[in-house]
């Protein structure tokens, strides 16, 4: 399966978010991308980094923006899992839209993991982001979750193959170290639950977060060049388990108490 991740400077004004994310479905389709995936609150802006407050929203503009977004994945023929802010009633979710080829909405996953100015804008999510694109498993997590394996072990007990982490992870200053530390935490997650992890942040200030592609091995296979506008491409194809692998998979899974004979 072709999959694409674009970073792009994410803001409060949503026509501008939009047409980024056109040049990025554009890009996409010229490659033939089947699953394109976007950064943490593509569509307006994650607050208060980026936009002020939720409140401050223009939902009515926003939701005319997803249907157009919807409609690209059908005429394209894509899955485009894409980071915006959900409104029900009077509660707001930061959420990863996965749309489908037919241009409908077939799954919300909400940020579970919340602190500081997410708790000042945002309501947990309760579903565990794991849906069948394709014939490959793919699970969805966003920025802070990354610090949290429990999170990612729910996808290696679901059998998952390739996970996306939708970050907007910047900085006003240079920080390569937090930088680093970040790409570490990736690379640790996919080693220790066997699966490809591709990540996708923000560039509307200093990245301190990748957009990255990282196998199950933790090797670096693909990084866009920080704080420029970049859609990478990857084929993905389910990975050959080598002997060691296996080894890990078969301990990890008795230590997770799961019958390995099924």
């Amino acid at each position: 399966m072709r999959v694409g991740v674009f970073q792009f400077s994410g803001s409060s004004n949503i026509t501008d978010n939009y047409k980024a994310i056109i040049r990025a479905i554009e890009g996409a389709f010229q490659n033939k991308v089947r699953l394109l995936v976007f950064q943490e609150c593509a569509t307006c802006g994650n607050p208060p980094v980026e936009t002020p407050k939720v409140e401050n929203i223009d939902f009515q503009l926003l939701y005319s923006f997803i249907h157009k977004i919807r409609l690209l994945a059908k005429k394209n023929d894509m899955y485009i899992a894409l980071g915006t802010i959900r409104r029900q009633s009077s509660k707001y979710y930061n959420s990863l839209h996965l749309i489908n080829p037919d241009g409908d909405v077939i799954g919300n996953y909400d940020k579970r993991m919340l602190w500081g100015w997410d708790l000042d804008n945002f309501t947990k999510g309760n579903t565990q982001g794991i849906y069948q694109i394709d014939d490959i498993k793919v699970g969805f997590r966003i920025c802070y979750e990354v610090k949290f394996p429990e999170c990612f072990r729910e996808l290696f007990k679901s059998n998952v193959q390739l996970c996306f982490v939708s970050f907007c992870d910047i900085l006003e200053h240079e920080s390569l170290e937090r930088y680093n530390i970040i790409k570490s935490l990736l690379v640790t997650r996919a080693v220790e639950n066997v699966m490809t992890i591709i990540s996708v942040n923000s560039i509307s200030k200093y990245q301190t977060a990748p957009t990255a592609v990282i196998d199950f091995k933790g090797n670096i296979v693909n990084e866009a060049p920080r704080n420029q506008e970049y859609l990478i491409i990857y084929d993905y194809n389910s990975p050959m388990i080598d002997f060691s692998a296996k080894g890990q998979i078969q301990n990890s899974l008795e230590l997770l108490g799961r019958d390995i004979s099924k």
